[in-house]
């Protein structure tokens, strides 16, 4: 039966759709996601949602600060990251889980500036490390999505 939240109107007990969708997610090596390839925001929503613990604020967030640096991004889920371009002109970026971190690749890094900290055995690529008591620094994050946006992207 359904119950009464706050403003009365009535809510059902049954899980919410992001609550079934973490329990059917694998999780990979390091905690990544298993999500089935696909573009647009709700694959990379269901991403984030299914990113163990601290990470999945983390994702949200990083999340969030891209589409306000870029409003018209363009998402996706390939290769169990979520991705993000610029439509006709590729990727500039992505995101991927592992123990410890999450892991935030700009694809051609190496021309931001300043460039990202993280090397990268490919020239070009420079990575955001983001560890879970990380401060970020916010206003060079959307910095560089919007420098990385304006760049011919990487298209597989």
């Amino acid at each position: 039966m359904p119950r009464s939240n706050a403003n009365g109107s009535a809510r059902s007990s049954k899980p919410s759709v992001a609550a079934k969708t973490r329990k059917k997610v694998k999780l990979l090596s390091g905690g990544n996601p298993q999500i089935a390839k696909a573009d647009g925001d709700a694959p990379v929503q269901a991403y984030l949602d299914a990113m163990p613990g601290w990470k999945s604020a983390v994702g949200k967030r990083l999340d969030a600060l891209i589409v306000r640096a870029l409003p018209d991004v363009r998402k996706a889920v390939k290769w169990n990251s979520p991705l993000y371009g610029v439509e006709g002109n590729g990727w500039f970026m992505g995101m991927h889980v592992f123990t410890r971190y999450v892991k935030v690749a700009f694809f051609y890094g190496s021309s931001l500036t300043p460039m990202p900290s993280g090397e990268s055995k490919s020239k070009d690529t420079r990575y955001l490390d983001v560890h879970e008591h990380d401060e970020i620094d916010e206003k060079q994050f959307m910095r560089w999505v919007k420098q990385a946006a304006a760049m011919p992207g990487w298209i597989p």
